[in-house]
């Protein structure tokens, strides 16, 4: 069982703060003139509306069955084509290649080493066709904000939860009031620019917000867009 599968169950509430991330990705997919795929699908939030957008079939990819699952029953209740797989994003190929992939609420962060990052945007740089994309949104690490709610219990949208800063491993761990946790691994711009470069990306765009917000030192999100040169 997958250690992402104890939220399937609460994750529409969990996520329910995220919103504006949808018509972000949606237009990049209205944009892009091929395959569209996202990793770490979860139970559809993003890749459901963005199937329904572009009226055209769609891959997920996933680790966990129990966000798979709903995300099939929920594509089927929206009547959109959507393939979903269940596999390990640092193993996944395409036999087409994408104009977009992207991966997002931070999802990128659930890998834990540099080396994992790295092959996975490798594998996206061998998906793209010359000209894709390649976008994701994660967190900006900010020690004041981690100071604040380290180890505190809190309760959103009736969940309760905390979350525990390990600074040796840049990792956060989210557990759950029912025992569950997941961990992320966060990473700084010159980590995320290293990586968009040994995979032989470009970065064309980095926003602090899914308005397009330039990226600054009060930046508190990445929103980066990548492209594999034509």
């Amino acid at each position: 069982m997958s250690s992402y599968d104890a939220f399937a169950p609460i994750y529409d509430d969990w996520a329910s703060h995220m919103t504006e991330d949808v018509a972000f990705y949606v237009g990049l997919a209205r944009e892009a003139d091929g395959p569209v795929v996202e990793l770490a699908v979860g139970n559809g939030r993003v890749a459901i509306p963005v199937a329904q957008a572009i009226a055209r079939p769609m891959l997920g990819i996933d680790s966990s069955p129990a966000m798979l699952e709903v995300a099939r029953e929920r594509a089927a209740e929206a009547g959109v084509e959507l393939e979903l797989r269940e596999e390990d994003m640092r193993d996944f190929t395409l036999a087409e290649p994408a104009a977009l992939i992207y991966c997002p609420f931070r999802a990128m962060l659930h890998l834990p080493t540099w080396r994992d990052k790295r092959t996975v945007f490798e594998r996206v740089a061998a998906a793209l066709r010359p000209g894709g994309r390649f976008a994701w949104n994660v967190f900006v690490f900010n020690p004041h904000i981690a100071a604040e709610m380290d180890g505190k219990w809190e309760e959103h949208a009736g969940i309760r939860n905390r979350v525990t800063h390990v600074p040796a491993d840049n990792r956060i761990d989210l557990e759950l009031g029912t025992g569950a946790k997941v961990s992320l691994w966060w990473a700084t711009r010159s980590e995320w620019e290293g990586l968009i470069e040994v995979a032989g990306l470009e970065v064309e765009a980095l926003y602090s917000g899914f308005e397009h917000e330039p990226f600054d030192e009060e930046s508190r999100e990445f929103v980066w867009v990548a492209r594999k040169p034509a």
